[in-house]
């Protein structure tokens, strides 16, 4: 019987992989990988099958009762299989569902951390998601509800915090700054969306609460809302010094 490895891809660019996740990649059989993940590090996994099970909004996605089973299956086949999930696996990444899973049916599973998108938007900034005297408390929330499942407490949550980092939220933005201003929620809060964050091509915009819903994005890759008072400073400075041009890496 194999050990699934529930692994963190990162944010996106291939260099801030762990070594951790790296050499398990150089040894790993079989590799099952989210939609997201760069061909540089999946080319780590040299000698591995590699499967692509990932999810995308609108698209078709792999159902997750699937790749429940094919893990508990490659597991009766193979010593290392590896799960590898953009950003941080336990982080929004279904995680517990394939951990419950595994060990229902006595798989052995491992969790290796990876960078999640928050982070490495707070990089691409170059503004702390915490300021000593401004902001002590980070919340990261998503306003998507799975299918037959409660509703989220996401509006709660954002409320309570200082810094708030919204995942899975572009496209929603209207009605992102409808629901936490009627909530209470100033519509002057400073907001920043960062996309494609650690990457080349990364792209930053910055307005308010009240000018999120015209905040488009362009070239349509994954991207994450940050709002709080720490980036009041990025919404004053020109927006033509905070975008990053696409270049090579």
């Amino acid at each position: 019987m194999g050990t699934v490895y529930l692994v963190g891809a990162g944010p996106g660019a291939p260099d801030l992989l762990t070594l951790r996740a790296a050499r398990l990649l150089e040894r790993a059989d079989v590799v099952f990988h989210d939609a997201l993940v760069h061909p540089d590090v999946l080319a780590l996994a040299s000698r591995a099958r590699k499967v692509a099970v990932g999810k995308r909004c609108s698209q078709i996605s792999t159902d997750q009762r699937f790749i429940n089973r094919a893990l508990v299956e490659a597991a009766h086949r193979y010593d290392t299989v590896v799960r590898l999930k953009g950003g941080d696996p336990m982080l929004f990444g279904r995680a517990h569902e394939e951990i419950e899973f595994l060990k229902k049916h006595f798989i052995e599973v491992e969790i290796v951390p990876g960078v999640t998108a928050a982070l490495a938007a707070s990089a691409e900034l170059g503004i702390s998601l915490t300021r000593r005297g401004e902001a002590r408390s980070v919340a990261f929330v998503t306003p998507r509800v799975g299918e037959g499942t409660r509703g989220s407490s996401w509006i709660r949550a954002a409320l309570a915090a200082d810094t708030v980092a919204i995942y899975m939220g572009a496209g929603e933005g209207a009605a992102i700054a409808a629901a936490l201003i009627e909530a209470g929620k100033p519509a002057s809060t400073p907001v920043a969306i960062v996309e494609s964050a650690s990457m080349p091509d990364t792209e930053v915009t910055c307005g308010t609460l009240r000018t999120l819903p015209g905040m488009g994005r362009s070239s349509g890759g994954p991207a994450l809302i940050l709002l709080g008072e720490v980036y009041g400073e990025a919404v004053a400075a020109a927006p033509r010094d905070l975008r990053k041009a696409s270049q090579s890496a």
